[in-house]
């Protein structure tokens, strides 16, 4: 028997969903169809560990092949059965559950696993017809299921934290002590306010790991100050979006750009970061700039419409990513921030960045 969660099963769905409905649907900024703007699928590519299979859309009819095995099956079957799956998952609660009568159909058509077998963060791959351009490109995806809990675009970890001195200020132990034992509900908030109460100043210095930094670097040579800077904001106000944060931000344009001329440049230097963050850059791992085997996402709305955002179509994946996602406070004694803390005589207080999307 096979077991998933609701993101798990979700992946299923959107394969049953897809071959449903013989074409893809570009979303905008706010999760909604695009008008017009519409790709006919060719064949959706699935890896599992007996061999790769690939579902071609022949008029009615979907041909299932690989090495030699060949089955049709109608499309209005895979209709039904995204049909019956929306639900079963919609049913279910959170945790993990099995469902039979579509493990049985998965099996029949050679889908032998919840995730496709892959070594990138592609879940799917689907051809499609571009009627623009004439083309017939290879797009892969990952799959953001609304069905369950927001996923995270990036997660929290000690790789992810921006140390700060604490200048202007000078602390006994004591009074180290009582500031990192401020345990209320918006404990870190506080425990800044305690801070900047008494005349003292965080002042950025770096990202605790260097290899984030110069990941992020790489990216452009302003982005951790940058970053910096809405971490702060988020940890010292009620602003959590992305959107939010980055208008505060270009209301006191921290780093001093020349805004005569109107150029966007903190939303244009978050769009870009939150690209690379969902197509590969990873905080612990050198990154070389280049995307992965995934070039987009397919978001699985709570109605069940599945909507296409690809770095094929670049502003519309960009305006996604910035307009649905939003940073939110991991746990702080796990990913070690967010207390006063002292080396060689000087005063630290580390932040913590984790991004998560919007429900």
């Amino acid at each position: 028997m096979i077991f998933g969660n609701k993101g798990e099963w979700s992946e299923i769905y959107a394969l049953f969903k897809l071959l449903g409905d013989k074409q893809l649907f570009l979303g905008d900024k706010d999760i909604q169809r695009i008008k017009g703007l519409v790709y006919p699928i060719l064949k959706v590519l699935r890896s599992e560990t007996i061999n790769d299979f690939q579902y071609s859309i022949e008029d009615e009819i979907i041909v299932v092949s690989g090495g030699e095995k060949v089955l049709k099956i109608p499309i209005k079957v895979f209709k039904e059965k995204a049909a019956i799956l929306l639900t079963e998952i919609k049913k279910n609660k959170n945790g993990t559950f099995e469902l039979p009568e579509i493990e049985a159909f998965m099996t029949s058509i050679n889908c032998l696993s919840l995730k496709a077998s892959s070594t990138s963060k592609t879940d799917i791959t689907i051809v499609v017809h571009d009627q623009r351009t004439g083309q017939q490109p290879t797009l892969g995806f990952s799959i953001k299921s609304q069905l369950g809990s927001p996923s995270t675009l990036l997660n929290a970890g000690k790789t992810t934290n921006f140390v700060f001195e604490v200048t202007n200020l000078s602390l006994s132990k004591d009074e180290i002590r009582n500031i990192n034992e401020i345990a209320s509900r918006s404990k870190i908030m506080d425990r800044i306010s305690t801070i900047v109460n008494a005349n003292g100043k965080l002042k950025f210095l770096s990202t605790e790991k260097s290899i984030f930094s110069n990941n992020l670097i790489l990216i452009d040579s302003k982005l951790p100050e940058l970053l910096s800077n809405i971490i702060y904001q988020f940890y010292t106000s009620k602003r959590s979006k992305i959107t939010e944060l980055v208008e505060k931000i270009n209301e006191l344009n921290p780093l001093d750009f020349d805004e005569s001329d109107n150029h966007k440049f903190y939303e244009y230097k978050i769009k870009r970061f939150l690209t690379d963050v969902a197509l590969g850059m990873m905080p612990s791992k050198v990154w070389s700039g280049e995307y992965d085997a995934t070039g987009g996402y397919l978001v699985i709305k709570e109605d069940g419409d599945i909507l296409c955002y690809h770095i094929y179509n670049k502003n519309e994946f960009e305006d996604y990513l910035y307009n649905n996602t939003k940073l939110e406070t991991a746990s702080s004694s796990r990913h070690k921030f967010g207390t006063i803390y002292e080396t060689n005589g000087k005063l630290y207080f580390n932040l913590n960045l984790q991004i998560r999307f919007l429900k």
